[in-house]
């Protein structure tokens, strides 16, 4: 399915940004829109972690949460979203990943395999998507322990923003922490 994307990416030094790129096949309409949010921090975060020093990956600065963080915030929290989309709950081992989230790792882990997360869970996101029943975007579905409200489409939704978001933090940090470190 992605493959569409891929291919264009590679054939141009500078492609238009991924939305730009075409329909992805077998993606429903509706959720084009996401595929391509996160397709797109995808690249650009591949992009930024390439040569990021590894001792910057931890490093604080001015306070704002380090670029390591980042890259393992966005990993868990897209694997959490979806499954909260598919009405399931949170496994033990992603409430142990969301525990050790905002930590750096016992094993000492590179930016590029940090990276590689990402991009693999973007991968498995962006497949998963052809999986929703369009039909029942608007379905309730509960968040978190508190069982907050929300749609399927709001998560979907929600994990193409908040991804974004968290990319937009660490590509900032990672310029920042490139140039002081």
């Amino acid at each position: 399915m992605i493959n569409n994307v891929l291919h264009i990416r590679h054939m141009s030094p500078n492609p238009p940004e991924v939305w730009l790129r075409g329909p992805l096949p077998n993606c429903p309409d509706l959720l084009q829109p996401i595929a391509f949010a996160l397709l797109q921090a995808r690249e650009e975060v591949e992009s930024e972690m390439r040569d990021f020093p590894q001792d910057c990956l931890w490093t604080r600065p001015q306070g704002v949460a380090s670029v390591g963080f980042h890259l393992q915030h966005l990993a868990g929290v897209l694997d959490r979203l979806f499954t909260y989309a598919r009405a399931e709950a949170l496994s033990p081992a992603q409430l142990k990943y969301l525990q050790a989230e905002e930590s750096r790792p016992q094993i000492e882990v590179t930016p590029a395999e940090l990276s590689a997360r990402f991009a693999q869970q973007v991968e498995k996101s962006v497949a998963e998507l052809p999986t929703f029943n369009v039909q029942a975007l608007t379905d309730f579905r509960s968040v978190g322990r508190n069982k907050l409200p929300s749609t399927v489409l709001g998560l979907l939704v929600h994990a193409a923003e908040h991804t974004q978001r968290h990319v937009g933090q660490l590509l900032v940090t990672a310029r920042v922490q490139k140039k002081s470190c």
